[in-house]
């Protein structure tokens, strides 16, 4: 009889626990939660950093060949987005769940006007091997300052 309460007991506790994921079976690429290390960056000096978290239920995102561009990051004041590679994210050959965060640090922002300050987003969206594009994310507002020199 205690066996069958403590198995009972073990089974109610561990049913209400679930890892925390946002994968949802689809082999295309998820991605989530896109934030910048700061929200006012100096032109030509400061580093923007966008992390974002990813997923992907068949693991195939990333690509060997240098040359091949799978992330897209545009500032939206331009009509045409830059790329990036992406190493493989999980093992060659394989069919695996994947999930994680990935990094990005971009050559400094600057200003297009003559102005000393603009706003502008970042919309970021990742490719996979079999050639599906994620959803597209957009970054909150970031202020480009103009760069004066203290000297």
């Amino acid at each position: 009889m205690k066996t069958i309460v403590r198995l009972l007991f073990l089974i109610v506790v561990f049913s209400g626990c679930k890892p925390e994921r946002f994968y949802t079976g689809d082999p295309n690429p998820v991605i989530s939660k896109v934030t910048l290390n700061q929200t006012s960056f100096k032109q030509f000096t400061d580093t923007v950093v966008i992390a974002f978290d990813y997923a992907d239920g068949d693991g195939d995102l990333g690509f060997d060949n240098a040359d091949s561009l799978s992330l897209e990051i545009k500032d939206v004041r331009f009509a045409k987005a830059d790329l990036y590679h992406v190493r493989p994210l999980s093992p060659a050959g394989t069919q695996v769940n994947i999930h994680g965060t990935i990094k990005v640090t971009l050559k400094n922002v600057f200003l297009l006007g003559a102005g000393s300050s603009e706003t502008t987003k970042f919309q970021i969206r990742i490719k996979d091997r079999m050639q599906h594009w994620s959803n597209t994310l957009e970054t909150k507002t970031i202020s480009c300052l103009l760069y004066t020199s203290d000297a």
